[in-house]
């Protein structure tokens, strides 16, 4: 089961919008897809392209937000609110590069100056944590 969400980040200034799409696996909570783009359909059809063919067999849960299903076309997909708990992990993962990584903090002095340097340290974040769960 997957479970997907976003999270608003931004490169030079807040005007820099950029947002990072991941996808968890609920079993061993690793990051198994992940896309910076906007918060676009066609960012969200690039990033659900990403995921490989054996998670998209199983179920897949997301918030409301109607993009989702407009790109995840498949019986498999729920969405979810807060209330039900089942984006918890996703929200989770989201503090927690909040709180590991300062460019990723909505009020900092850091930020990345280059979308290039935004997703490399968000690429080394990702191995990293996804190394440490496989342990």
């Amino acid at each position: 089961m997957l479970k997907i969400g976003e999270l608003w980040s931004f490169v030079w200034s807040k005007k820099g919008v950029r947002w990072v799409w991941i996808a968890l696996c609920r079993r061993t909570r690793q990051v198994v897809a992940y896309f910076i783009g906007d918060r676009s359909g066609a960012s969200c059809r690039a990033f659900w392209e990403r995921i490989s063919a054996s998670y998209k067999r199983g179920f897949t849960v997301s918030d409301y937000w109607k993009t989702y299903r407009q790109v995840i076309q498949t019986r498999r997909h729920f969405s979810a609110g807060k209330k039900s708990g089942e984006t918890n992990h996703v929200d989770r993962w989201n503090n927690t590069l909040r709180q590991r990584i300062g460019r990723f903090v909505r009020k900092t002095l850091s930020f990345s100056k280059s979308g290039e340097m935004h997703e490399l340290c968000l690429k080394l974040f990702l191995f990293n944590y996804n190394k440490t769960l496989a342990r």
